[in-house]
């Protein structure tokens, strides 16, 4: 298992040191790194995933308040005289 893990760390050292001696000497000179079609592709990628993040978020928080709510109505609804019943003693 180690042996794996081990091959899997050297496979991505490799894998970043070969993005690092292509993409980032490309930059410097100011070339793209990626063509005008994978740009458009990546503009594309943020703004679903920007929109995805924000219905996500809405979602989440209807979900809590929805959550709370209910737990606030089942809490109010027991009264003092029963809260004790049910212990042991």
């Amino acid at each position: 298992m180690v042996a794996l893990i081990i091959g899997m760390l050297i496979c991505i050292a490799l894998a970043v040191a070969v993005v690092a001696l292509v993409a980032i000497p490309a930059r410097r000179e100011g070339r793209d790194i990626l063509t005008p079609q994978g740009e458009e592709l990546m503009t594309l990628a943020r703004e679903k995933t920007g929109s995805a993040i924000g219905k996500t978020g809405d979602a989440l928080t209807s979900a809590k308040d929805k959550v709370s709510d209910t737990v606030g109505s089942v809490g109010s609804d027991s009264s003092a005289g029963d809260a004790g019943r049910h212990r042991a003693g």
